[in-house]
């Protein structure tokens, strides 16, 4: 039976508003990938937790233990790789399957948790726990990779580039970067420099190649192996701190020279393009 509703002047069927009110919109229904970028906000957060609870407030009381700091050390940077890995997998998922509409936001916001908050908070602990280190220059240095995160990621989305490329380093790469710059040791004044130099690499023009296929197979690998030497390093295993700074080295060594090839590829791309103009000039 169909009524007129006298508030609306409309027809209203008895029973439709709770049809209605039980349907949820699809803009709050969470897909799969969804579910992955939460996952990925959650091991940021408690990066943050172990960060906190395992070195500083150890290190404020007065009762640190290097033992207990490397551990927590190790399980935080392993959840900022855990992170890593949802946000690599709610991508293929999302291309596969489907996403929410609110999928791109909830992406942004948990990067900026995992990849941004969670390293800056990272080297703002060190610059209070390290022995060489100046606590309000770490901090300094820890916003500008904050700074520099919220910015990629809004840029990310209102700048459309062509597709299979990044415009500055990834946010998860650069995160990754800086935890391995901190955990390398080194002087204080290289550290910071290190650290300023990744956050200027993730707002460049520089260009990086998204992770897909076989690049998304090998990054998957690389970041359970980083886990692996992670874990070596936390339980004091034999040749567990060689093995860290190996790997710390590499992944540096991998944020410097991408943009090296990078930057050679356009400018070998740019002298093709003013070779092919000469010619097409010719007679």
């Amino acid at each position: 039976m169909t009524v007129i509703d006298p508030d609306t002047q409309t027809d209203w069927v008895p029973g439709a508003d709770a049809d209605d009110a039980e349907e949820m919109p699809l803009s709050l229904r969470l897909s799969i990938a969804d579910t992955l970028t939460l996952g990925n906000a959650t091991c940021g957060f408690m990066a943050v937790y172990f960060t906190t609870t395992g070195i500083l407030i150890p290190h404020l009381s007065g009762s640190a233990e290097s033992g207990m700091a490397r551990h927590s050390a190790a399980t935080a940077v392993i959840l900022m790789l855990l992170a890593a890995i949802f946000d690599l997998c709610d991508g293929l998922v999302a291309r596969k399957l489907r996403s929410s509409p609110m999928g791109a936001e909830l992406d942004n916001l948990s990067d900026l948790i995992s990849f941004g908050l969670a390293p800056a908070y990272f080297v703002l602990v060190y610059g209070m726990v390290a022995d060489d280190a100046h606590q309000r220059v770490a901090a300094v240095a820890a916003i500008t990779v904050l700074l520099a995160v919220v910015l990629r990621l809004a840029r990310f989305s209102c700048v459309t580039m062509k597709d299979g490329m990044f415009q500055g380093m990834p946010s998860p790469f650069g995160a990754l970067t800086v935890v391995s710059i901190v955990l390398l040791e080194l002087p204080f004044v290289p550290t910071l420099l290190a650290v300023i130099g990744v956050a200027w690499l993730m707002v460049s023009r520089v260009e990086y190649p998204k992770p897909r296929g076989i690049l998304a197979v090998a990054m998957l690998s690389w970041i359970v192996g980083a886990m692996g030497l992670l874990a070596a390093w936390a339980f004091d295993a034999p040749g567990g701190q060689l093995l860290l700074q190996t790997g710390c080295v590499l992944q540096v060594v991998l944020g410097a020279v991408i943009p090296l090839f990078a930057t050679a590829r356009r400018v070998n791309s740019i002298r093709d393009n003013r070779r092919e103009a000469r010619a097409a000039q010719l007679p």
